[in-house]
C-alpha cells in the first residue's frame, strides 16, 4: 500500500510512486593496479654538444644536460641545485681533450689574451692528452670523473689568474661533488670507510676555501658575482657560514636579507628558517 493512498479522487495514481528516487547502483569498480613509475636512465637527460676550444681552436664534443627535461627539487640550504633522477652539476665542466684547457661552462669561452697566453704556457705545453677527457659517446659520469674534471677546472682558473669568485665557485661545486661522492659510498669495509673519510675531509677543505673566496670577492668585485645578486650571495654565505659554525657571521648575513627591500618573500622565508636553525644550534652548544 502506497503512502500516498487517497489521492485517487484527484485523478492521481501514486501506487508505484517512491518518495525518493533510487539511485542506480554503480558497478563495483575493480581496483586498478598502478604500474610502478619507471625511473629514467641518467643518459636520457643528456646530449652531445659540439664545442670549440678558445685556446687551441680544437673542435670536440662534451656531454651537456637537456634543460627542458629537468624537474627541479627544492635546493639545499646553501643553494645547491637538486633535480629528479640526475645531478646536473656533474656536467658543468667543459674540458678540451687536445690541450687540457678546462673551465665551468659559464666561463669556458670568456678569456683575455693574457689568460690565453698563461694557459698555453702553463697547461697546454705540459698537458698529456688522456682518453678520460675524450667523449665518443653519451655516458653518465660517476663522481670520481666529476671530481677530476672540477679539479682540472680549478687548476686552470689558478693558472689563468681568474677572478676570485670563479675560483670560489669552482671550489664550492667541487665540495658538493665530494660530499655527494661520500653519500654514494655505502660499503662498510675498511677501504670504503677510509675513502669516505677522505672525501669528507677534502670536501670540508674545499668548502672553506669557497667561503673565504666569496668573502674576498664581495670586497673586491662588482655584482652580479657568479650570476648572483647581493641578496642571493648573502643567502649563500649565510648558509655556508652556518655549516662552518660561524654563527655570528651567518646571523649578520641573515639580518641583511631580512631588512633588504629587494629580497623576495621566498628568500626572506629561507632566511627565517636559517635563523631558527642557528638558534637551535646555539642551544645545543650551550648544553
Amino acid at each position: 500500500m502506497s503512502l500516498l493512498t487517497g489521492l485517487e479522487k484527484f485523478g492521481l495514481q501514486a501506487d508505484e510512486m517512491q518518495i525518493y528516487e533510487k539511485k542506480d547502483e554503480k558497478p563495483v569498480e575493480k581496483e586498478v593496479v598502478k604500474k610502478e613509475e619507471k625511473i629514467p636512465e641518467e643518459t636520457e637527460f643528456l646530449l652531445l654538444k659540439s664545442v670549440q676550444c678558445p685556446v687551441c681552436e680544437h673542435k670536440f664534443k662534451m656531454i651537456s644536460v637537456k634543460s627542458g627535461r629537468l624537474r627541479r627539487k627544492e635546493p639545499d640550504m646553501d643553494l645547491r641545485p637538486r633535480f629528479y633522477y640526475i645531478d646536473t652539476l656533474k656536467y658543468d665542466i667543459c674540458a678540451c681533450p687536445n690541450c687540457g684547457y678546462t673551465a665551468m661552462s659559464r666561463y669556458f669561452d670568456s678569456m683575455s689574451s693574457l689568460q690565453r697566453k698563461l694557459i698555453k704556457e702553463n697547461v697546454c705545453d705540459k698537458f698529456n692528452a688522456h682518453n678520460a677527457l675524450n667523449v665518443e659517446e653519451l655516458k653518465a659520469y660517476d663522481y670520481d670523473t666529476a671530481v677530476e674534471r672540477y679539479k682540472l677546472s680549478l687548476y686552470n682558473s689558478i693558472v689563468k689568474k681568474a677572478k676570485i669568485s670563479e675560483k670560489a665557485y669552482t671550489c664550492l661545486k667541487l665540495a658538493w661533488m665530494l660530499y655527494e661522492q661520500n653519500e654514494e659510498l655505502t660499503g662498510k669495509d675498511e677501504k670504503t670507510l677510509e675513502k669516505k673519510a677522505a672525501c669528507v675531509k677534502e670536501a670540508d677543505e674545499f668548502y672553506e676555501k669557497a667561503y673565504d673566496g666569496f668573502v674576498e670577492a664581495i670586497a673586491n668585485e662588482m655584482y652580479p658575482i657568479c650570476g648572483m645578486d647581493q641578496n642571493t650571495l648573502d643567502c649563500l654565505l649565510a648558509a655556508m657560514a652556518f655549516r662552518l659554525k660561524k654563527y655570528d657571521i651567518a646571523s649578520k648575513m641573515i639580518s641583511s636579507i631580512l631588512v633588504s627591500r629587494t629580497a623576495s618573500s621566498k628568500m626572506k622565508d629561507k632566511a627565517l628558517d636559517m635563523k631558527e636553525e642557528i638558534i637551535e644550534a646555539l642551544k645545543k652548544e650551550e648544553q
